[in-house]
């Protein structure tokens, strides 16, 4: 029944123009903007630019626009915006937050022993560390584009690196948009619960509300009562990844589940009413989060892009910025 909701409710916000998805246009395009502009200087200066948390805030909003384009893609990429976390700490009677498998396969392998699979209970944490692991390999190329066509050794083909360097940067503020999103979902708590549009058909022995919340929330409160610098103001210092991606990711949706139940108090207490400032703070305080995540994020990527490895066949970066190898052969794959 309550995967029936849940495609009603996708269904309607397909069909309605303008409505809620996700943190709606507002909330998606401030987060995006707000963690762009509190990027670290060691970042490149393209990614500093004020044009570049305009064009990411715009981006952010992208995988949502895309909703509705038709059954064969909505049905394969809608459950990336969410994960149904139960109220025992597992992802419809599957795995936990804290021991997900290493790839989806794996995830939808755990979650079809317990008659479930990843298109029911959504693979949000997937769809993060995707866009990550993408955006990592998208800095790593700019790294070496960058240093060929500085460097004049390489001047035989400096007009290829610079044209392809520029097509690079596109490439990378699109993959923050993506990224921007989907971090974006992770701090929505009714993106990460079964409790998603209402508590729904379960135990409900504090009388939470069953009404449509979701929408009402992410979409109308936030485009009435929630500016930017609100969001700027309330971002944390920065906080450099520390150990694997995945766990960070788990604990940062698992923080998010947790605010499940004071959003439920939050209105029941009639913080979502017009003008009340409790629904507008707990907005803020969960889209702060998210735009502060965002922001070590593309951090982590740029850091973690030294070690990787480009081209065809692959050539270590380091190697490449070292000069040991010509960079035209790996990224271009022929020579003129």
């Amino acid at each position: 029944m309550k995967r029936l909701v849940r495609l009603a409710l996708a269904a309607l916000v397909v069909a309605a123009p303008g409505a809620a998805l996700a943190w709606g246009n507002s909330g998606h395009r401030m987060l995006g903007e707000a963690a762009a502009r509190a990027f670290p200087s060691d970042l490149p200066a393209f990614l500093r630019a004020p044009q570049a948390s305009v064009d990411i805030g715009e981006y952010s909003r992208e995988p949502d626009r895309l909703k509705g384009v038709g059954k064969l893609f909505d049905s394969d990429h809608s459950p990336a915006h969410f994960v149904d976390l139960g109220d025992d700490g597992r992802i419809l009677d599957g795995p936990t937050l804290g021991a997900l498998p290493p790839t989806r396969q794996d995830y939808d392998t755990a979650l079809r022993a317990v008659n479930q699979d990843s298109w029911k209970a959504g693979y949000l944490p997937y769809a993060i560390l995707d866009s990550q692991l993408a955006l990592t390999r998208q800095l790593a190329y700019w790294r070496v584009l960058k240093y060929a066509e500085a460097d004049p050794k390489w001047k035989a083909h400096r007009a290829w690196y610079a044209a392809d360097r520029r097509r690079r940067e596109g490439q990378i503020l699109l993959a923050i948009g993506q990224l921007s999103h989907f971090v974006g979902d992770g701090s929505q708590p009714m993106h990460v619960t079964i409790h998603f549009n209402g508590w729904g058909n379960f135990p409900n022995p504090n009388g939470y509300s069953n009404a449509k919340l979701h929408g009402p929330f992410e979409g109308d409160l936030v485009q009435a009562s929630v500016t930017r610098a609100m969001i700027s103001a309330g971002m944390s210092p920065p906080r450099p990844v520390a150990g694997p991606l995945d766990r960070r990711v788990a604990d940062y949706l698992a923080a998010t589940g947790a605010q499940v139940i004071p959003f439920y108090e939050m209105e029941k207490a009639g913080g979502m009413a017009s003008g009340d400032p409790r629904g507008t703070a707990f907005a803020v305080k969960q889209l702060a989060i998210g735009a502060s995540e965002l922001r070590d994020m593309v951090a982590e990527a740029w850091r973690a892009s030294s070690y990787q490895s480009v081209g065809w066949k692959p050539v270590p970066v380091a190697d490449l910025l070292a000069g040991k190898v010509d960079p035209y052969l790996p990224l271009y794959s022929s020579v003129d």
